[in-house]
């Protein structure tokens, strides 16, 4: 048997204080559950259409690397982000604007 194999039913060490995992013959041992370790949420982004507005969704997976405590500066991030991209969307172009008629006397027809 090699080194690097535990013996069936071996205990193995965890890391940073954790219960032990046996290993099981030929398969490692498992870490310890963490449920405070990063983990991809799974969540599937469809893309928009608009390449500034997806690079902002784009970004949420960065907090699927994070640790929960820092999850919230990639959200606050993205938020900004969405709200200056889709303030700019409403924003009028510049240059000039179409001129309005504002005749009083035109008298419009509003049947539907």
């Amino acid at each position: 048997m090699s080194d690097s194999m535990e013996a069936p039913g071996e205990a193995v060490p965890a890391e940073e204080g954790g219960p032990a995992v046996p290993a099981a013959h030929g398969v490692p041992a498992l870490e310890p559950y963490d449920p405070a370790a990063p983990a991809p949420l799974g969540v599937e982004r469809i893309p928009t259409g608009n390449t500034e507005v997806d690079a902002h969704l784009g970004r949420l997976a960065d907090a699927d690397l994070l640790p929960a405590d820092g999850h919230l500066e990639v959200y606050e991030d993205v938020h900004r982000g969405l709200r200056d991209t889709l303030t700019a969307l409403d924003a009028h172009p510049p240059g000039p604007r179409p001129a309005v008629s504002h005749n009083p006397h035109h008298q419009h027809n509003h049947r539907s």
